[in-house]
């Protein structure tokens, strides 16, 4: 936005494709999760476009799109106490997986993840607000926490790292 034509390989498309990609994965997720386990996403994917849609924009149009503030931040950090308070404490690594809902949750974690590397490479060139980077490196976290939160609400065991015996 803003008249500008960017070349599909530039770090800002890279970063808003990323975003785009997270999405989609989230909305992925939601599908698979019940309502109470997935109402917040849609609060999340909202925040992503709004993220989307400032890092698209250049000059004195992109301060129009400026919308994710600290708050939305907290509200990420309240949702992963509260959630982690819940569950038991972590005594091993964990795999990806479990329940439907759990796995695609996961999914949508390493989405967020490369989505976060993306920004922090565009921030490096051209600038990225702090907040967004710690919205996203936030949101990775809740992922994680959402995803052991749903296979504990469906009675699921979570997958444990067993490393390779020696022999």
């Amino acid at each position: 936005m803003g008249g500008e034509r960017l070349p599909k390989d530039d770090p800002r498309i890279e970063a808003v494709g990323s975003l785009d990609e997270l999405n989609a994965a989230l909305g992925w997720a939601a599908a698979a999760c019940s309502r109470d386990e997935s109402g917040w996403l849609a609060e999340v994917q909202n925040r992503l476009f709004d993220i989307g849609a400032e890092l698209a924009a250049v000059g004195d149009v992109r301060r129009s799109w400026e919308q994710l503030d600290e708050h939305d931040v907290r509200r990420l950090e309240e949702l992963i106490d509260t959630w982690d308070a819940e569950l038991p404490p972590l005594r091993s690594f964990i795999l990806p997986g479990g329940c439907e809902c759990a796995a695609r949750l996961h999914m949508a974690r390493t989405v967020a993840r490369r989505a976060e590397r993306r920004l922090v490479a565009l921030a490096s060139r051209d600038g990225v607000r702090p907040v967004v980077l710690r919205y996203l490196n936030r949101l990775s976290d809740l992922l994680f926490v959402a995803a052991r939160r749903a296979n504990a609400r469906h009675g699921v065991d979570e997958p444990k790292y067993k490393p390779r015996q020696a022999e």
